[in-house]
């Protein structure tokens, strides 16, 4: 090996030489060991010795120059090697497989490994996910480890990996993305990692799409329960429509009461209405306080979402709708204010059964985040957001298009010469 480092495609199948010059193995594949955030380093060499797979530790190999693995000494240990936690065998495992690209969120296929020496150690530099070679001196054909995360399918490694792995730093909806591209073993090791992060599990099943059933479907009633307890109230709905009927009252029975009552009270409107699409996850106020006090119990709420809470609802002593004003009005003005001197008292509202095609109309003929739902008493029913409105009424062939590469910047990569 030179300065330069070597290919995993080199690697393999290279005769593992005694210092005799004896042909006594091949390589068969490289153990890496996960460390964090870094470059794996090689822990050793999974090699052919008489039809066997025995464990060639790094620290035997004398030189990887030539066509060739020469090793320090004869006298090898010839028990069946046995993989460990935490390790990845980079042709059983990454070669031909596919890996997620964190900076373009999506799914890509190792058509190589590429391997270099930093410092005492050779590690994993870099990944080709194309199968053209493209060298314009040295691996420029190949991208940043760093910038991928492999889908190993080890249970004890990807138990290993999911307090690092870089999968929980994308977003919710990429994250869905990937997993509608997904196997079905690429997407029970994606959601392996991701239910390590329960909030980020939520955030994920609401926004999958077509494939949000099946997979919930694939968990026990407690778990699913528990995923829909902290969803917004109107994808729990959504989400337990999703699943079959004959499961849907056994997970009902496993949710907390106040949310089994609310997703009952959801599921009695129709999904394309404003009462099916509407949230229950918003900011009401009485009317007689001030900006000051409105900013308080807003700052307390924690029931409230980020998408509903840009605007605050007016409530009178009966819950009736009685204004809106939105969230920066309150905070630009004097605290000591009477909110209902900021507030909208005619705003535009829409009853539960106010179709999809009425809604968006209505919210983009008057530039609204959101729109309050009223019953027939004109008391506040619910919510409904832009973020519910615009995924209905986005064609469904919008979504077959390719997304944008993310704008950040794509990991420095290791230089491939020794420090």
């Amino acid at each position: 090996m030179d300065d330069l480092g070597l290919d995993l495609s080199g690697l393999l199948r290279r005769a593992v030489v005694e210092p005799t010059g004896r042909t006594v193995g091949r390589v068969r594949d490289v153990v890496v060991r996960l460390r964090g955030q870094d470059y794996p380093p090689v822990a050793g060499l999974v090699t052919d010795l008489g039809g066997r797979s025995v464990f060639l530790p790094v620290e035997f190999v004398s030189s990887w120059a030539g066509a060739r693995v020469a090793v320090r000494t004869a006298h090898l240990d010839v028990r069946g090697f046995q993989r460990r936690a935490g390790e990845v065998l980079l042709r059983a495992d990454v070669l031909g497989h596919r890996l997620v690209d964190i900076r373009h969120a999506r799914l890509v296929r190792a058509y190589d490994v590429h391997l270099a020496p930093r410092g005492s150690e050779l590690v994993v530099a870099g990944l080709r996910t194309t199968r053209s070679v493209h060298r314009r001196g040295g691996d420029a054909s190949f991208h940043d480890w760093r910038s991928f995360e492999a889908l190993i399918g080890h249970e004890p490694t990807v138990l290993v990996r999911s307090t690092f792995g870089r999968l929980r730093s994308l977003r919710a909806a990429e994250l869905a993305d990937i997993l509608q591209d997904a196997s079905d073993r690429e997407q029970a090791e994606i959601l392996a990692v991701v239910h390590q992060d329960p909030e980020l599990e939520a955030d994920v099943y609401e926004e999958l799409d077509e494939q949000r059933g099946t997979l919930l479907a694939a968990r026990p009633d407690c778990d699913i329960a528990q995923v829909l307890s902290r969803m917004r109230t109107d994808d729990a709905a959504d989400a337990l429509m999703d699943l079959p009927q004959r499961r849907r009252a056994t997970v009902i029975a496993e949710l907390p009461p106040q949310l089994r009552a609310a997703l009952t009270d959801l599921l009695s409107y129709n999904q394309a209405s404003a009462g099916g699409l509407m949230g229950l996850e918003y900011l009401a106020i009485p009317e007689q306080v001030t900006a000051g006090e409105a900013l308080a119990i807003a700052r307390a709420a924690r029931n409230a979402t980020l998408e509903t809470s840009v605007t605050l609802h007016l409530l009178d002593h009966t819950g009736a709708l009685t204004g809106t004003v939105p969230l920066l009005r309150i905070v630009q003005a004097d605290p000591t204010t009477p909110l209902l001197d900021l507030a909208d008292h005619d705003p535009v509202r829409v009853t539960p059964d106010t179709d999809l095609a009425d809604l968006a109309v209505l919210m983009a003929d008057h530039n609204l985040p959101t729109l309050p739902v009223v019953g027939p008493d004109g008391h506040l029913l619910g919510v409904v957001t832009i973020d519910d409105v615009l995924p209905a009424t986005i064609p469904a062939a919008w979504r077959l298009r390719d997304p944008d590469t993310r704008p950040e910047a794509e990991p420095r990569p290791l230089t491939s010469r020794p420090s």
